[in-house]
């Protein structure tokens, strides 16, 4: 699975980095490795670290879940996944989660804080 997954995230990451024109050389000196590494994880040859993959996701301005939302192995259960469901993969979140420094883990409260503002905000303009 973890083969499979590597692809797939491969594809993913060259999808979005042709998709705003960005080069392999730009997107690895933007979160400090080799071109070289990039078409490793384009290739699926390589595993991505999870503190690399937010790396990737922050620098490619897509949420975390952009990599493996499509890929059927994290979802538990298919059929809800062809009705448009998605179920969330936690063990990866917590792994993601307690790699982050103490200043990563504040700055992602504070952004799902002020998420969690502009939801409500929505939710009474609506009302």
């Amino acid at each position: 699975m973890e083969n499979k997954f590597n692809g797939h995230l491969g594809n993913k990451l060259k999808l979005r980095r042709l998709a705003l024109g960005l080069t392999q050389t730009k997107v690895a000196k933007a979160i400090n490795v080799t071109f070289q590494q990039i078409q490793k994880y384009e290739k699926g040859t390589n595993g991505v670290s999870s503190i690399r993959l937010l790396q990737i996701s922050n620098y490619l301005k897509v949420p975390i879940n952009y990599f493996f939302e499509d890929f059927s192995e994290y979802l538990i259960n298919t059929e809800k996944a062809q009705e448009g469901h998605m179920n969330v993969n936690y063990n990866f979140l917590v792994k993601l989660y307690s790699e982050l420094s103490s200043e990563q883990k504040l700055k992602f409260s504070k952004n799902l804080q002020s998420s969690d503002k502009e939801l409500l905000e929505k939710i009474y303009k609506q009302a």
